[in-house]
């Protein structure tokens, strides 16, 4: 870590004390991992203590845990192996202080994961949290218009979890019939492609003569 982020990280742990379940510095980042049921109070500190100053909310996202730190991941936190799949991440900014912070708070339920809104601690998480609860399911508690931002008002499902299926649940098109657009169950089989792979020496070459 260099000099500036150790004053970070010592500000942080000084300001929320046993609030803070991990917290780590990675490529010149720190990442601060929080419970949930601490998100509120703990990012009211952040933004309100003078020695941190973290005005300015810039991003939130949602994450699914589901499979990580299995296979081919490494150095997975160790709230996902303990059974927590849903994570809200926060990407916070001091402008006064010139430093940035990821903010990452895991949902206690895995089948109803619910966190709370930060939308009264900063009203840009307004449209990162609805985003959040279409692709992920997160439900944010106190948003006052949690809805669908991106997919279709009929959408089944949440389409980054990682067992949604790839080919999605239902399909859309024109019924001329009915002279309308209706949905059905999805008719193309999930398959794998497998890409081409070039073995031909000079294959530009080969190509180029044909």
């Amino acid at each position: 870590m260099t000099p500036r982020t150790e004053v970070l990280v010592e500000n942080v742990k000084a300001a929320l004390g046993d609030k803070v379940v991990g917290i780590a510095a990675a490529l010149g980042e720190i990442t601060l991992t929080l419970k949930a049921a601490d998100l509120l109070e703990a990012m009211t500190a952040l933004r309100d203590r003078p020695e941190l100053q973290f005005e300015q909310l810039i991003d939130v996202c949602g994450v699914d845990y589901g499979s990580f730190g299995k296979a081919a991941w490494d150095g997975s936190p160790p709230e996902a192996h303990a059974g927590a799949r849903f994570a809200a991440v926060y990407h916070l900014l001091s402008l006064a202080r010139n430093w940035r912070l990821r903010v990452r708070a895991f949902a206690e339920d895995d089948e109803f994961p619910v966190i709370d809104s930060v939308i009264n601690v900063w009203p840009s998480a307004n449209w990162f949290e609805r985003e959040a609860f279409d692709l992920y399911g997160i439900v944010f508690t106190g948003h006052p218009d949690l809805r669908r931002i991106l997919t279709d008002y009929g959408f089944i499902g949440h389409p980054f979890r990682k067992d949604f299926p790839i080919s999605g649940n239902v399909e859309m098109r024109y019924d001329p019939d009915q002279q309308r657009v209706i949905y059905q169950p999805v008719t193309i089989e999930p398959r794998e492609i497998t890409p081409r792979i070039v073995r031909v020496e000079n294959y530009a070459d080969v190509e180029k003569k044909d």
